[in-house]
């Protein structure tokens, strides 16, 4: 069981994160700054560090509602490895899904969305493996969710998100990513629960008109 003051820390980063979620949810904040923000809180080592991230917001947290948990399953009943391949066409694993302790993808030519906003996952550290090849993944996670990515590309991408936090809560999944791509990438994006890829588009949309429209003044 984790100790007072990791409990003490865990609702104060999901309190701050639910916080976040309201304002972006409501473009009071724009994507970059959101996700700068959920991962400074990710990786706060302590409440006073949490607090900070939002000390120059004028917000009250009495009325936000809390950001749900990632759905969390004993460690006995998930499967230790679990393997997706996806040739010339593609795969995917939305909704609600139980997520293995290593997921190992494959892309040749193809593509795959892992969506974990209704994933269930076992505490502690979840990993996935990815190697594509003229192909990409897609990687969807919600805020309230620790994520850690690291990777190589050659002629194309592999994004890079680092909001871990400096010591592990044993009641909380983390998502660790790696892998390889080559001319084909991996990319990750945190997204709200109920935010489907037409929104998320749209929301882009406005945040680069309003980033023209700084840059023009």
């Amino acid at each position: 069981m984790a100790d007072k003051s990791l409990v003490s820390l865990r609702d104060a980063r999901e309190r701050t994160i639910a916080i976040l979620s309201d304002l972006f949810a409501k473009d009071d904040l724009d994507l970059d700054d959101f996700e700068k923000r959920v991962s400074l809180v990710h990786r706060a080592g302590n409440v006073a560090e949490v607090d900070q991230v939002i000390a120059d917001l004028s917000v009250s947290g009495s009325d936000v509602k809390r950001q749900p948990a990632a759905a969390l399953v004993p460690v006995s009943s998930v499967r230790p490895t679990e393997t997706i391949v996806a040739v010339m066409g593609g795969t995917s694993r939305t909704g609600p899904w139980t997520a293995p302790r290593h997921l190992r993808v494959a892309v040749f030519m193809g593509g795959t969305q892992l969506d974990f906003r209704e994933a269930r996952l076992a505490p502690g550290v979840t990993e996935v493996s990815i190697f594509a090849f003229m192909g990409g993944a897609q990687i969807i996670v919600p805020p309230e969710l620790s994520v850690e990515t690291h990777g190589i590309a050659i002629m194309g991408g592999f994004e890079h998100l680092d909001r871990q936090p400096p010591q592990l809560d044993p009641d909380r999944p983390v998502l660790r990513v790696h892998g390889f791509a080559m001319m084909g990438g991996v990319a990750i994006e945190t997204r709200l629960a109920g935010e489907d890829e037409r929104e998320a588009q749209r929301r882009r949309k406005r945040e680069r008109k309003a980033l023209r429209r700084r840059n023009d003044r």
